[in-house]
């Protein structure tokens, strides 16, 4: 539960924006298919509010982290405690969930904005590329700082 489980946090959410920006398009493209491309990670990380979420997700994982190591340290049952990890991880989880929605929303919100001006069909992560696609990812993040 430190920075890396942030960053793999992270990762998981990105996924999620990714699916969730490809908006149910198909993923192979015919002749009259734009095909916009955004690396959503990025996108994410300068979201306004990212850098405070990522604070505050890094203060509760080490509050939870903290919670877990007492907890058990006092439970002598090997199952208990296996129970206490548990419920700790998911904890953490809805509160990670709590803090990142409201951005992952906003990064869906001006992918989708950017792809109705510029009249993209099909969005697809920059990294599953090797060539071609119009590369959105500036486009959106002056969406999101413009709000």
């Amino acid at each position: 539960m430190n920075g890396t489980r942030v960053k793999f946090i992270v990762s998981g959410l990105v996924a999620a924006l990714i699916v969730l920006s490809a908006g149910g398009a198909a993923f192979a493209a015919t002749g009259g298919d734009v095909i916009g491309v955004i690396d959503s990670q990025l996108i994410m990380y300068r979201h306004p509010s990212f850098e405070e979420a990522a604070r505050q997700l890094q203060r509760i994982s080490i509050e939870k982290e903290n919670e877990l190591r007492v907890a058990v340290e006092m439970e002598p049952d090997q199952a208990r405690r296996a129970q206490i990890v548990q419920t700790k991880r998911m904890e953490l989880a809805r509160e990670e969930q709590r803090l990142m929605e409201p951005i992952l929303r906003d990064c869906d919100e001006a992918v989708r904005v950017i792809v109705r001006q510029r009249n993209i069909t099909v969005v697809l992560e920059k990294a599953s590329v090797h060539f071609g696609g119009e590369d959105i990812t500036d486009y959106v993040i002056q969406q999101l700082i413009r709000r």
